[in-house]
């Protein structure tokens, strides 16, 4: 039995070398593979020796080579290809141990030049991979170190089974195709080519296993992007609690994607991927206050989003509430021992959490058999139209810093969304429902069952789409709102700027939409 080593990733390779040689399988290697067998006193054939050719163009052709690619390629059942083989002095390779260049790990160097990327582009190695997983009734190909100890078991019992065979195959193609994805995708962004390509390949590495999807009979895995995504959660480094579930990720996303817009000491909680409780004040304990106060009852086991460090004295605030995930910057070592005080608690802690999102990012969503893509929506207001009064009332500069507060709350508000603000504390919120009106009429109720009879008087109200009708604009009156923002663009627009008109409510235009399906 022959084997061919070839690998970039030497973490075990040492100890394979030594088990494969006691079973008395000839070894095959390249390069630094080779010189590391040498010294480690492994025996071991240099491929030059195999192909009769040496390295050559600092090593860009090794195994590029018939002698090597007949060997991994001849079906053994095949009296002809046997024949071939013995004609033209070939030995079949019943193995091959290959990992690739380290792309990845060079692309995320800092300073890293386009030539440096280029030059860890793997020819020779994906080369050898495809054509030994094609031939796999014949060839075993093991592309990571963690089936080392499968292939080495099963050849101590007779031999590597079919059906690890054809696992490893699966893994070579799925390696390979990770692997160009990468370089094209770095390609593309040193191309600064940000369209939507007429085939879109992307890969994830598994950040861990969950326990259960969105509900418990669905299974469910966490993926991360390749390289760094400064700001956001899959660098968060958690510090207590629980392993997070698909559902505290997916809310936790929502809760730091509205945090981000807010410069200020800011509170997001969320619950079910709408914000419940948003809050904003000179200093961070206040902004909690307003949060949890703006809903006691929907920040109850919800994700809390905190855009300055968690003192002691906040987390003395924070500790009485049930809570499922607290995110922030930073922790005081005494705020940590007060969260350790509950085990469960997931407590996260992520550096630059105000970094926004690549604007050329792809925003995706799975429907029956496919996938719908768009860039996201990393723009809070048109710059070139900006704001535009289209009432006799124009808001006041308080109700203009609530106008924009709610604003922002409103982009993360699934459509139809309503939000109402006062004092940069939410204080009602209608998400998701069929119709707008609706979403007013319970952002409304809740406004008034939460902080008491009247509570909306005063206060601000953001719609994320045009008003087709004046009735919100009439359930905005009846509770007391004082100015209203939206996007305008109904054909029926001036039947809202009449009714504000006559009852002396103050609105704006933003001239652009937030729909949040």
């Amino acid at each position: 039995m022959r084997a061919l080593i070839s690998v970039s990733d030497k973490t075990g390779i040492v100890e394979l070398a030594k088990e494969l040689r006691s079973l008395g399988v000839e070894l095959i290697s390249t390069g630094g593979t080779y010189r590391k067998l040498q010294e480690e006193e492994i025996e071991a054939t240099e491929i030059s020796d195999i192909t009769g050719f040496p390295e050559c163009l600092d090593g860009r052709v090794k195994t590029l080579h018939p002698a090597v690619h007949a060997g991994l390629l001849a079906m053994r059942s095949n009296p002809e290809h046997m024949k071939q083989l013995q004609e033209l002095h070939i030995e079949p390779i019943d193995m091959v141990i290959v990992n690739l260049y380290p792309f990845k790990a060079t692309i995320l160097k800092d300073g890293v030049t386009r030539a440096e990327a280029v030059e860890n582009i793997d020819i020779g190695g994906p080369t050898m991979l495809r054509a030994a997983a094609k031939n796999y009734q014949d060839v075993a190909v093991v592309t990571d170190p963690a089936d080392y100890p499968r292939i080495l078991e099963e050849l101590k019992n007779g031999g590597i089974t079919l059906e690890t065979k054809f696992y490893l195959m699966q893994k070579v193609f799925m390696h390979t195709s990770s692997y160009d994805t990468m370089i094209a995708d770095y390609l593309r962004r040193e191309r600064g080519d940000f369209s939507l390509p007429e085939t879109l390949t992307m890969t994830y590495e598994k950040v861990q296993d969950m326990r259960y999807g969105e509900n418990p009979h669905q299974q469910a895995a966490f993926y991360r992007e390749i390289g760094r995504r400064p700001g956001s959660l899959v660098e968060a480094v958690q510090l207590n609690g629980k392993e997070l579930s698909f559902n505290n990720i997916n809310d936790t996303n929502g809760a730091l994607e509205l945090l981000k817009e807010f410069e200020e000491p800011t509170v997001v909680a969320c619950k079910h991927g709408n914000p419940c409780g948003v809050g904003s004040a000179d200093n961070i304990v206040d902004a909690w206050k307003k949060a949890y106060q703006s809903d006691p009852t929907s920040v109850f086991g919800g994700i809390v989003t905190i855009n300055r460090e968690v003192t002691e004295e906040l987390a003395k605030e924070m500790i009485p509430v049930f809570l499922e995930v607290v995110v922030a910057p930073s922790y005081t070592d005494k705020a940590l021992e007060i969260f350790r005080t509950k085990k469960n608690i997931r407590i996260l802690q992520l550096d630059h959490i105000s970094r926004k999102q690549d604007a050329h990012a792809y925003d995706l969503k799975k429907v029956n058999g496919g996938v719908i893509v768009q860039t996201v929506d990393n723009v809070m207001l048109p710059e070139e139209e900006g704001l535009k009064v289209v009432t006799k009332t124009a808001p006041t500069p308080e109700q203009m810093e609530d106008l924009l507060f709610a604003w922002k709350m409103v982009k993360y508000v699934k459509s139809n969304g309503i939000a109402l603000a006062k004092n940069k504390q939410s204080i009602g919120i209608g998400p998701g429902q069929v119709n707008r009106v609706w979403a007013t009429r319970q952002a409304l109720e809740h406004a008034d069952e939460l902080l008491g009879k009247g509570a909306a008087k005063g206060a601000v109200l953001a719609s994320d789409a045009f008003f087709p009708f004046s009735d919100c604009v009439e359930a905005a009156h009846e509770a007391g709102i004082a100015a209203i923002i939206q996007p305008g663009g109904s054909v029926r627009d001036q039947d809202s700027i009449d009714k504000c008109n006559e009852y002396g409510i103050a609105m704006i235009f933003t001239g652009m939409r937030h729909f949040r399906h």
